[in-house]
């Protein structure tokens, strides 16, 4: 098996990339050649024997896609996206990227079907941000889906374009609607949801952290290493169980900012409480008064896809993954 994957710079492309190159990991994929493609260049994973390609891509600009394309991967895992924050403060980038660089990618696959019958398995990742208020408390997999940012508009309309794609036979899609990925390793990035890693990650190494939101405020979670488990199930999961609605919302936790600080507090002791400053944002405030508190993901879990219980286990993920040798 040839697999692609896009966006293999990214916090969650390096992970799913270990994950692939190890076999106890991998949910029994067979992989002989493995393709990397970012817009720098992805990190090397040294102890993979198949194949390898690391590419330097725009699937923007015309073309790239197409040279994807010809290389004819058997599974493709499309993260490749500009973040929140970023999508909603440059709107042409976030169009540019996130939809225009998805549609030359389906169309590319699209032409290579009609031309020799080539026909991928297509992991995208999606968002909750699909998902605009007015919200109930547990949002249904039934939920009409009703953005109120670029970013999750843009993820909202390559929804559709993968389930009318799928429908028509030129690639097996489904889409991945990933929680608020919680705790994120390494540095704050443009996310717009960064603070929600960002009270955990730094008291847990002793530095402060900004929270710019009440501690009231809910939101749904995952770990990355959850992220990985959702796209390797996907990538083997016999999709005709999915039906006509080719993305799902993943299962999560449910919790209040303050749910956070508590099991901080119990796995970390006061003193990494004491270093979270509350600090109030006005426009952050206001862009998370429209985000999903939480989720019904029945469909998913009935589906086997699985995810942390509590928010305690997400720090201890963060922990074992990050900072223990």
């Amino acid at each position: 098996m040839h697999v692609a994957i896009i966006g293999a710079a990214g916090m969650v492309g390096v992970k799913l990339t270990q994950a692939l190159i190890e076999p106890s990991a991998r949910h029994g994929l067979e992989i002989e050649a493995l393709t990397l493609i970012d817009v720098v260049e992805p990190p090397l994973p040294e102890t993979f024997q198949g194949e390898l390609r690391r590419e330097v891509r725009d699937l923007s600009a015309a073309g790239e896609a197409q040279r994807l394309v010809e290389q004819r991967p058997d599974l493709i895992f499309h993260l490749a996206a500009i973040v929140s924050g970023e999508a909603e403060r440059d709107f042409d980038k976030g169009y540019r990227i996130n939809l225009d660089g998805t549609r030359e990618l389906f169309d590319a696959i699209r032409q290579a079907n009609l031309s020799s019958g080539y026909c991928p398995r297509l992991v995208f990742t999606s968002s909750i941000a699909v998902f605009g208020a007015p919200l109930p408390e547990r949002i249904g997999d039934d939920f009409h889906s009703t953005p109120l940012t670029s970013y999750g508009t843009q993820k909202a309309i390559c929804e559709l374009l993968l389930a009318d794609y799928t429908r028509r036979g030129f690639f097996d899609g489904i889409g991945i609607r990933l929680p608020t990925l919680c705790v994120r390793p390494g540095k704050p990035n443009l996310a717009a949801s960064g603070f929600f890693s960002n009270i955990i990650r730094e008291p847990l190494v002793g530095q402060p952290a900004i929270l710019p939101v009440p501690r009231e405020v809910r939101h749904w979670f995952a770990s990355p290493r959850s992220a990985v488990g959702f796209l390797l199930h996907a990538a083997t999961i016999d999709t005709a169980l999915i039906g006509p609605r080719r993305s799902l919302s993943m299962p999560g936790v449910s919790a209040t900012v303050d749910d956070q600080i508590e099991a901080l507090r119990r796995v970390a002791g006061d003193a990494a409480v004491a270093l979270i400053e509350e600090r109030p944002d006005p426009a952050i405030i206001a862009m998370v008064s429209g985000w999903a508190p939480g989720f019904d993901a029945e469909r998913a879990t009935a589906l086997g896809f699985t995810a942390e219980r509590d928010f305690e286990q997400i720090i201890r993920a963060h922990i074992e993954d990050e900072l223990e040798p």
